[in-house]
């Protein structure tokens, strides 16, 4: 179904993820409406934070929107304070959850992101959304905590969650793994200090994810649970050869102890049947394609 001239509020519009996401659905032909805690002159912007449940009732109000796609979150799992994650993560989406349905129109899809990090690592093999959770840290836990009570809404509004696994594109923090590596290598630095190299992650592109989501909104599978992932995992080892050959450059990979986290994750794969099955046609590049756009990118700055 199309979503052309559908009003769109996407919730932390200014992360990473949200200026794809804004992009992805502006080009379907939708009225962007962008919400965040940071101020912004940006047209269609609303400063709004998600623990003001006196604001966000008032914009929803205000701008009653056909479709939600909620990315707002506290994202970075090394972050130190756990606080932080529930009342962000669980208690914001709940403020936000009880403004759209006060707000006098029912949307026809709320997309909430929730996360892969949901698994945690008793697990191994593919990993799909019947596998039992088994979060690892507060951020996780929060997550989790958050479908939960999302679940709680499933016959109030047509919400989705989606439970992205690794994703990476131009315009990442390079507090994430990735975009740390990728600027090492654009600025031909001689050593990088990580963490554990033998690590495997599903690595998906960002644009891939978005047009994942841009899918689910349009098919509107509502209250289920879909994997977003690329089905194949790689090793920071091979990220950084990956970096050397496209750059040529070599470097000195420097492993410091402080990196390494005492409940990591060993390998992350996901089953992205279910999102095939319900999107046509999708796919993510390979990880190769996407570490030469983010490297071409930061040469040429």
């Amino acid at each position: 179904m199309s979503i052309a001239g559908k009003r769109a509020l996407i919730t932390g519009i200014q992360g990473f993820t949200g200026r794809f996401m804004a992009a992805e659905l502006a080009a379907q032909g939708c009225e962007i409406v962008g919400m965040g805690s940071q101020p912004s002159d940006e047209a269609g912007y609303y400063q709004v934070d998600l623990s003001d449940a006196t604001g966000l009732s008032k914009l929803l109000a205000d701008i009653q929107p056909d479709i939600v796609v909620h990315l707002a979150a506290l994202a970075f799992v090394g972050h130190g304070a756990a606080n932080a994650f529930y009342q962000v993560n669980l208690i914001g989406t709940r403020n936000l959850l009880e403004a759209i349905e006060a707000c006098g129109k029912t949307p026809e899809c709320v997309l909430l992101a929730s996360s892969a990090n949901v698994y945690g690592n008793a697990s191994s093999g593919m990993l799909d959304e019947s596998t039992a959770p088994s979060p690892a840290n507060d951020y996780a836990v929060s997550k989790l905590a958050m479908e939960y009570m999302a679940s709680l809404w499933l016959n109030r509004l047509p919400i989705v969650i989606t439970r992205p696994f690794n994703y990476t594109g131009i315009g990442q923090a390079e507090n994430f793994l990735l975009p740390k590596i990728v600027s090492h290598f654009a600025r031909k630095a001689e050593k990088i200090e990580l963490g554990n190299l033998d690590v495997w992650r599903d690595f998906s592109d960002v644009r891939a994810v978005v047009s994942a989501y841009r899918g689910l909104l349009e098919v509107k599978p509502l209250g289920q649970t879909i994997n977003v992932s690329s089905g194949v995992t790689h090793s920071l080892r091979e990220v950084i050869d990956m970096c050397r050959e496209i750059t040529g450059h070599d470097m000195v990979v420097e492993v410091n102890p402080a990196f390494v986290r005492a409940n990591e994750v060993k390998t992350l794969c996901g089953d992205n049947t279910r999102l095939r099955s319900l999107v046509n046609g999708w796919e993510t590049p390979q990880l190769k394609e996407t570490l030469s756009w983010m490297l071409a990118a930061s040469q040429a700055v």
